[in-house]
């Protein structure tokens, strides 16, 4: 029988009541996600386990290898089952990693499935959660797990044709899907072919000239204008850091130009580049009362050969070891400065800066300090999160968990952070640490698992969760 039982996590009386009457049947605002539009248009239906499991997994495909499994069985060639026994023998070997707790909680949530997966239970969990699968779609996912709204994340040259399609048309009686802007190909100089190959896909999407500066920075506002009239209030950005430098106009348009001319660029004219554009997209979020998200630290693409044979986003990142305070300070400060400061969610992918980071969140009003994320999105590093926002700001503001994945499987995380929130809280409570006032701690935990996402982001909802 599985561990997952009603008190998993949780250790006391008023952290089993708080989780229970607060927690557990709050809806989902799924804020920032990968789920691809296309599924979510299509109301998708998974073949097996493995589609629904396996096929994108980054976190199951790291664990598989460090077990020193086979490639193919990874990204490869094998065939679905294979793959999927390949990951059942891994299973026992994640014991105190956090794949551990979400496999079974999926199976658990998902599939009614108790069995504790291994090798020798592998073909049994497969026919049944199979069985199920059959009668599953995206839109029995969203609604049994009642998820109020899907923040997915965009490129400014995608047409948005799936987001069209559910604008028009949506299955989903009680869901919201918005794209987010993600504009970081905008300022990748490294690979000039790369950028300026990116600069005429941005250039046809907007039928607008791109052959200067100018011309690129009206293109990118009438993309962001599009995604606004799609239903977007949110950007995203992903970055090792943000450069301690400035940019002129004059800097900036001869770096566009000589990018445009085929010239590669130093490391300071890339620098100054990426804070510039950065800058231009902070003044768009403003304009239009978005929401910024600021996802910084990863050192991804570690393995050269895996790039080059498996592509980005396979499972080869790490966490970067970058200075983040002065060149995050520099930039919210000027955007502060112009009056042209978004609300703002900041995130760490390096633990050693989460008080740097709860710090930062505090110099600006509105601002959020973001939750544990990719490889701190575990009990302990959202523990360290959770502990650096309440030691240096406020708690009872937060917005909350976000999926951040791929996979349709992944919602229980959002039970994993909800019973670890409670059981932090129920314990300060047990220790004399708080008040043992259900109500006053009660409401914190719903707004933090819901209402306070709600309203910062400010995005319509429908249905029952208007």
């Amino acid at each position: 029988m599985s561990f997952i039982t009603d008190d998993f996590l949780l250790t006391s009386k008023t952290a089993r009541k708080l989780y229970d009457e607060h927690a557990a049947d709050q809806p989902i605002y799924d804020y920032h996600c990968h789920l691809p539009p296309r599924d979510l248009a299509n109301n998708r239906r998974f073949g097996n386990l493995f589609e629904l499991w396996l096929e994108g997994d980054h976190y199951k495909w790291r664990a598989m290898r460090a077990a020193g499994v086979a490639e193919r069985y990874c990204t490869g060639d094998a065939e679905p089952f294979e793959k999927f026994m390949a990951w059942a023998k891994t299973v026992p070997l994640t014991l105190r990693n956090p794949l551990h707790h979400w496999t079974h909680l999926e199976l658990k949530r998902y599939f009614g499935i108790d069995t504790i997966l291994n090798e020798d239970t592998a073909q049994e969990i497969w026919d049944e959660a199979n069985r199920r699968i059959a009668e599953m779609d995206c839109k029995t996912i969203l609604k049994k797990f009642r998820v109020a709204l899907i923040g997915t994340t965009d490129d400014p040259a995608d047409s948005l044709e799936h987001h069209a399609k559910l604008n028009a048309d949506s299955p989903y009686a009680n869901t919201v899907i918005y794209p987010a802007f993600r504009p970081d190909n905008c300022h990748k100089l490294a690979d000039v072919k790369a950028f300026n190959g990116y600069v005429d896909r941005v250039s046809k999407a907007a039928g607008v000239k791109c052959d200067d500066l100018a011309g690129f920075m009206a293109a990118l506002k009438q993309r962001h204008d599009f995604f606004h009239d799609m239903g977007s209030r949110l950007s995203d950005h992903g970055l090792t850091h943000l450069p301690n430098v400035t940019c002129t106009d004059e800097q900036a348009a001869t770096i566009f130009t000589k990018a445009r001319g085929g010239q590669p660029l130093t490391q300071a004219e890339q620098d100054r580049f990426t804070v510039y554009m950065m800058l231009y997209f902070g003044q768009l979020d403003a304009s239009r009362g978005w929401v910024k998200q600021l996802h910084l630290g990863p050192m991804r693409n570690n393995n050269g050969w895996a790039l080059k044979n498996l592509g980005p986003d396979t499972g080869f990142d790490s966490i970067g070891d970058y200075p983040q305070g002065e060149g995050l300070s520099r930039y919210l400060g000027t955007l502060a400065d112009r009056e042209q400061l978004p609300r703002t969610v900041i995130y760490n992918i390096n633990p050693r800066d989460n008080y740097l980071f709860a710090t930062m969140a505090g110099n600006f009003p509105g601002m959020q300090y973001g939750s544990g994320w990719w490889f701190c999105d575990q009990l302990e590093g959202m523990t360290r999160q959770l502990n650096a926002l309440s030691n240096l700001g406020l708690l009872s503001k937060f917005v909350g968990m976000l999926t951040d994945s791929r996979s349709f499987l992944s919602y229980p995380r959002h039970e994993y952070f909800r019973r670890l929130l409670c059981e932090l809280i129920g314990r300060d409570v047990e220790a004399g640490l708080l008040p043992r006032d259900m109500k006053l701690l009660g409401t914190m935990v719903e707004n933090i698992c819901f209402h306070n996402a709600k309203h910062y982001f400010g995005m319509a909802l429908k249905g029952k969760f208007a």
